[in-house]
């Protein structure tokens, strides 16, 4: 299996794009990862947030398989401690998936075509954080979960 995150933007922060890199080779122990950044919006002051959305959503789903698990970081979406994110990412990697792909969108959230298409949202946090912290955020809880699913002691320092 393979797990891929998508975000809209590029991460403007040197200090942030360190930080996720040095997950992102952590994580590369553990499971074929990848972060596939779809560029901003063009021009996106012209759109409403509504055309906003769906122009997102369109670039979102163009990067998305039929067979593929779509997950979304959404606010609204169910929260769970890094025990239970990390049963939730066993039982991924147990059903034969070849591939869950979570997706950070853009600052007006997601188009209805993308929570269509979604097949779970998961929250973070009720806090809300800039599209770039979230991107570490995530990796790096991600690379908690398989630490405590190898039984590691990252979890506990």
């Amino acid at each position: 299996m393979q797990i891929k995150l998508i975000a809209i933007g590029k991460t403007d922060n040197k200090q942030l794009q360190n930080l996720i890199e040095d997950y992102q080779k952590r994580l590369g122990f553990y499971i074929k990862f990848s972060l596939d950044i779809i560029p901003d919006i063009k021009k996106a002051k012209h759109l409403s947030e509504a055309q906003q959305k769906e122009k997102e959503g369109e670039l979102i789903l163009a990067k998305v398989q039929n067979s593929d698990v779509l997950i979304l970081l959404d606010e609204n979406g169910k929260q769970m401690n890094s025990m239970a994110f990390s049963n939730y990412i066993q039982k991924h990697l147990n059903s034969g998936i070849k591939q869950i792909i979570f997706v950070i969108g853009g600052p007006y959230g997601f188009s209805d075509a993308v929570y269509k298409r979604a097949n779970s949202k998961l929250g973070l946090s009720q806090m809300t954080f800039s599209h770039q912290m979230v991107r570490l955020f995530f990796i790096e809880q991600l690379y908690r979960g398989f630490t405590i699913l190898k039984n590691e002691p990252y979890h506990h320092r």
